[in-house]
């Protein structure tokens, strides 16, 4: 979603010049007016575009309901199923309605003398976009339409990391003050024109906004609520976990693949990228397992899955189809030592492994992204006028702000969830029985299932 994305007003001649070498077949849509320029036009929707970005859409809306809350909701004991299933749809829904009201606009309007931290209040409630605004060549109320279901997927990642011990009350009011004090500051200084985006690292779909950002943000929430009673157990429906896993491979097809904006050659890259990508990291866990363990699980698999759809993440629009395999195949055993090994080391019950596989394969993947965007490796390139050196320092230095800045907002988040709700956990006893009818007073599965 960096270089060719159209919808940022501070981009100059010379990255113009330069993103169109990274994708020639974007030219049209790059010389786009800025999204909030648009608000009443003569030109139409290019019909292609339109149904390709719609379609992308409705599979990130798949891959997050019932996508990603099946797969959490296999990991977990079956007594705790409802209530991962609960958070992660209710954080879809308040996240929607949020990004309507303010979202949007703080995200992707021009923020005046703010501009490069966070956007501005054009946009407030949507005023000023209507059915003929466009951004590029598809409607601006599709464009609304994808970008806040990547606002609604991206807290809904972070319920893995505190999973089975928190109170719903601090969950939701965790989530909507993360969204506002991360995730827009965070979109917006990515994607909407702010200063990360002008100093340009190669992050095509991703990689920092969302991956890394919920990665620490786990992390943190893990260390805050403290561990679970019983930290050690055994997915209780692995069926569910692959379900989940199958259709957040899905769904990730359309999540990197609709950021190009355009139906064409180039976004069917993207989209084949992220198909390997994943195919990679499968294999490559499949594989480790199967030497070092003796037997290849069906969890491991669909871990693998799930890390190389999130390394590629960043890299998507920048590799090639090699490129793209050997992204989702050297980042898996990274991910794996961060599981097993750095896991333990940090002493932290990040319940479903949000850090070790998306944090830390977000970090993997985009210092992979520069490395096989080189032309050698059949790559995009790299932008123009840095070499591989300046390139990987930008890299580096947006990962190391993406960690901080995650750390700081999250910490924040859940200290004020904590004062408000009377602390972030749920009592021993309500964990004993389980969050199903503690919290919601429903059981999904019987205990002995």
């Amino acid at each position: 979603m960096n270089l060719p994305l159209p919808s940022h007003p501070t981009i100059t001649d010379r990255k113009l010049k330069s993103s169109l070498l990274v994708a020639p077949t974007l030219g049209t849509a790059l010389l786009a007016m800025p999204a909030w320029a648009q608000e009443t036009t003569t030109a139409l929707a290019d019909p292609g575009h339109t149904a390709f970005v719609f379609a992308c859409a409705l599979a990130v809306l798949l891959m997050t309901i019932p996508g990603l809350a099946l797969f959490y909701a296999g990991l977990v004991r079956a007594k705790n199923v409802l209530s991962v299933l609960m958070q992660v749809f209710a954080t879809t829904s308040v996240i929607s309605i949020l990004w309507v009201l303010y979202g949007y606009s703080l995200a992707f309007t021009d923020g005046g003398s703010l501009q490069a931290f966070i956007g501005g209040l054009d946009k407030v409630f949507l005023r000023r976009v209507n059915t003929e605004s466009l951004v590029g060549e598809i409607p601006e109320l599709l464009y609304i339409l994808f970008m806040g279901l990547f606002a609604a997927i991206t807290p809904a990642l972070i319920v893995g990391g505190f999973a089975e011990r928190m109170k719903f009350s601090a969950v939701m009011l965790f989530t909507v003050i993360w969204f506002t004090i991360n995730y827009i500051p965070m979109a917006h200084m990515g994607w909407g024109g702010g200063w990360v985006f002008e100093w340009g690292p190669q992050d095509f779909a991703g990689g920092n906004v969302v991956h890394i950002n919920i990665g620490v943000a786990a992390l943190v929430a893990a260390w805050m609520v403290g561990p679970r009673l019983e930290p050690t157990m055994a997915p209780h429906n692995m069926t569910m976990n692959m379900t989940g896993a199958s259709l957040l491979w899905v769904g990730w097809l359309g999540f990197c693949g609709g950021c190009a904006l355009v139906a064409n050659g180039y976004s069917m890259l993207v989209v084949f990228n992220t198909m390997l990508g994943s195919a990679g990291g499968a294999t490559a866990w499949m594989l480790i397992e199967w030497l070092h363990r003796g037997k290849p699980s069906m969890l491991g698999i669909a871990s693998g899955a799930i890390t190389g759809l999130v390394a590629i993440t960043p890299a998507c629009g920048f590799v090639g189809p090699v490129g793209a395999i050997l992204v989702g195949v050297l980042s898996t055993p990274v991910c794996i030592l961060a599981v097993e090994k750095l896991k333990p080391m940090l002493g932290q019950d990040d319940a479903l492994d949000v850090f070790g596989i998306h944090g830390i394969g977000g970090i993997i993947g985009g210092l992979l992204t520069t490395v096989f965007a080189l032309s050698v490796f059949a790559g995009q390139g790299l932008p123009e006028g840095r070499g591989l050196g300046a390139q990987m320092l930008v890299q580096i230095g947006a990962i190391v702000f993406s960690i901080i800045f995650s750390a700081i907002t999250s910490y924040i988040a859940l200290k004020i969830a904590s004062i408000a709700c009377g602390g972030l956990r749920v009592s021993d006893e309500q964990q004993e029985i389980g969050l199903d009818p503690s919290e919601h007073g429903e059981v999904g599965y019987k205990l002995s299932a």
